[in-house]
């Protein structure tokens, strides 16, 4: 029975091997991906899991999994899962990177724009 992802904060659905998951690019599990893989950069983390990197793919099943057993998962992949691994890495990436632009374009529209830099000490009283 496939788990139920909420799209709007950027989960996805996977299977690997019999085990039903659900990603997120959250950016701590982003953080313990890069850690593990030792990237110097998101473009390094975005490359290596996009690209399926072996050591990549095991790495993000098991770190990015806010539902299910990412480590049975590893466990279980195969070579056959690296297509819907990609997949599914890609679409939780994008979707904060979409959602981003999406944020800067609803600040145009009179939405409140979110503060990018900690108030002065006189505006904070």
């Amino acid at each position: 029975m496939a788990l139920t992802a909420n799209g709007a904060r950027g989960e996805v659905a996977l299977r690997v091997g019999s085990v039903d998951l659900v990603i997120a690019a959250e950016i701590g599990r982003l953080a313990a991906v890069s850690t593990a893989l030792d990237c110097k950069s998101f473009g390094d983390l975005y490359q290596r899991l996009l690209g399926v990197e072996v050591a990549a793919t095991i790495a993000g099943v098991q770190h990015l999994a806010v539902r299910g057993d990412g480590a049975r998962a590893a466990a279980e992949l195969s070579l056959s899962d690296f297509p819907a691994c990609a997949k599914a890495f890609a679409a939780a990436l994008s979707h904060h990177l979409t959602d981003s632009e999406g944020k800067a374009e609803a600040g145009d529209e009179g939405a409140p724009a979110a503060m990018t830099t900690s108030p002065s000490h006189s505006a904070t009283g």
